[in-house]
């Protein structure tokens, strides 16, 4: 049995006021929960710009890399997704790349740049090659730049 005894009348309804005030409490707490992520992203972007620019290419990326490379392989694919980065970490903020120019590496930077240097002197003498694509398209404009490694053999 309930605590509270039915006295028979209706429940008070609320004022369109009390509405309204509940209503607008609710969209405040939205946007401090939104406000709260944003806050969050911007301090994770801020600290991965940090080490992007900063850091050197490490030995945890490379295992990282050598493992989606092989987990391609052992799909039977000749081309793997190895490295992400926003586009605005280029020079020109992706363009060069979007529009397929071929000096897009003189617009790398950080270790996207170090990774294309390691690639033309260790992996492309290997018979690998890589190419750069925006892989989001965020409101229209380049967001993110994938680097891709292929092994097929040439075409002859």
């Amino acid at each position: 049995m309930s605590a509270e005894k039915d006295t028979g009348q209706p429940a008070a309804i609320p004022t369109a006021a009390d509405l309204r005030k509940n209503l607008l409490e609710k969209q405040l707490a939205a946007m401090e929960r939104d406000d709260k992520i944003r806050d969050r992203e911007r301090e994770e972007r801020a600290k991965f710009a940090d080490e992007f620019f900063k850091d050197h290419v490490g030995e945890a990326e490379r295992a990282i890399i050598r493992k989606v490379v092989m987990r391609a392989v052992a799909d039977g694919k000749m081309e793997a997704l190895v490295y992400t980065f926003p586009s605005d970490f280029c020079t020109d903020n992706g363009r060069a790349i979007n529009n397929a120019d071929p000096q897009w590496p003189e617009t790398l930077q950080g270790k996207a740049k170090e990774l294309y240097d390691r690639f033309k002197a260790a992996a492309q003498p290997q018979g690998y090659k890589l190419k750069a694509m925006v892989v989001t398209f965020p409101g229209g404009i380049p967001g993110d730049i994938g680097f891709f490694l292929n092994w097929e053999a040439p075409i002859a």
